[in-house]
């Protein structure tokens, strides 16, 4: 099991090399600079008391995490939710903006509740006594997702041509991501004794939130 000292250093390290990974706007190398920044700011938060009221099982729910997008990249055939990302990755018409939340929607909405069902198996933790720390972890990713929109997204508006982008990436909410894969937690949760009805349900969102993604990275020029 991993343990609080360290435990996403080897996620951190592999991060580094993605997001270094050339050509610089590769859409994978896009996210994982971004998620980079969230990875090493919920590590230094793991590394103070009392920030998370159960930081062994945050750990081991971090770690998971990281593992499902790297194990992804690695995957054949790849999860539904993360094919637009990695089919479309080096897409002359897609913006970085695009492909940082094209990403965390396929992270969050996808990886994240499945984490979560994972961590409470490897931990022995009920599902409600992760949602503390879910909420904090969820703050973090609120914040780097905001910034991501400031670097990333052009400041278009009226008549400025970056128009469309703006309004398709208006129809992502970060807020709506974390609601919806709590929700999904919980059903999973419920269906943890009946695995048929468990990978039904896993698939059938995988395959949703590889739709949202495709959209997201509609090419726009």
């Amino acid at each position: 099991m991993a343990t609080v000292t360290a435990p996403l250093a080897p996620a951190i390290g592999a991060l580094r090399t993605l997001a270094a990974t050339p050509p610089p706007g590769d859409g994978v190398a896009v996210f994982a600079r971004m998620y980079l920044v969230v990875t090493q700011a919920v590590d230094r938060h793991l590394r103070l008391t009392r920030y998370f009221q159960d930081p062994e099982a945050t750990g081991v729910l971090a770690v998971l995490f990281a593992d499902r997008f790297l194990d992804a990249l690695d995957a054949r055939p790849a999860p539904a939710c993360w094919r637009p990302l990695l089919a479309l990755r080096r897409h002359p018409g897609i913006r970085p903006i695009q492909f940082a939340l094209a990403g965390m929607n396929a992270h969050i909405e996808h990886d994240l509740p499945l984490a979560l069902l994972d961590t409470c198996a490897r931990t022995g933790r009920a599902l409600h006594d992760m949602s503390a720390d879910f909420h904090r972890v969820n703050d973090v990713l609120a914040e780097v997702e905001e910034k991501a929109r400031e670097e990333l997204a052009p400041a278009g508006h009226g008549d400025d041509p970056d128009e469309p982008l703006l309004h398709l990436l208006g129809c992502w909410s970060i807020d709506r991501a974390r609601d919806a894969a709590w929700a999904s937690a919980h059903a999973l949760w419920e269906l943890r004794s009946r695995p048929e009805a468990y990978a039904a349900t896993a698939d059938a969102l995988s395959d949703s939130v590889g739709l949202i993604s495709r959209c997201l990275l509609t090419p726009l020029r």
